[in-house]
C-alpha cells in the first residue's frame, strides 16, 4: 500500500487587496481538486508579521512557499493558470492521476 505525500504551503499576501483574495481563492482551488485531504495552507499577512516575511525573503504578494519538500519552492502572483502551477510546485503527476 502506498502513502500518499502530504503538502504543506505557506501564503503570504497583503491583507485583503484583491491579488491576496484571488490567490487564496485560487490555491483553494487547486489544492481541493488536486490534492484532497493532503494539504495544509497557512496563510501569512505581510501588513501583520512582516518579520515572517523578511526572513523567507517575500519581496512580492503573493507569494506561494512549498515547504513539504527541499527545496523550497516559490511561486509569485494568483495562481490563475493552475496546469503551470502544478508543474512548478512539482504536482504534476497529480494533475495526470
Amino acid at each position: 500500500m502506498s502513502r500518499r505525500a502530504f503538502h504543506k504551503f505557506r501564503l503570504y499576501i497583503a491583507g485583503s487587496a484583491g491579488n491576496s483574495a484571488l490567490a487564496i481563492q485560487n490555491l483553494d482551488s487547486i489544492c481541493r481538486a488536486y490534492l484532497p485531504g493532503q494539504y495544509e495552507i497557512e496563510h501569512v499577512d505581510v501588513f501583520k508579521e512582516p518579520e515572517r516575511a523578511r526572513a523567507d525573503s517575500i519581496v512580492m504578494t503573493p507569494t506561494l512557499l512549498r515547504l513539504s519538500s527541499k527545496p523550497v519552492c516559490r511561486v509569485v502572483g494568483t495562481r490563475s493558470d493552475s496546469r503551470s502551477v502544478l508543474t512548478v510546485l512539482g504536482l504534476a503527476a497529480a494533475a495526470a492521476a
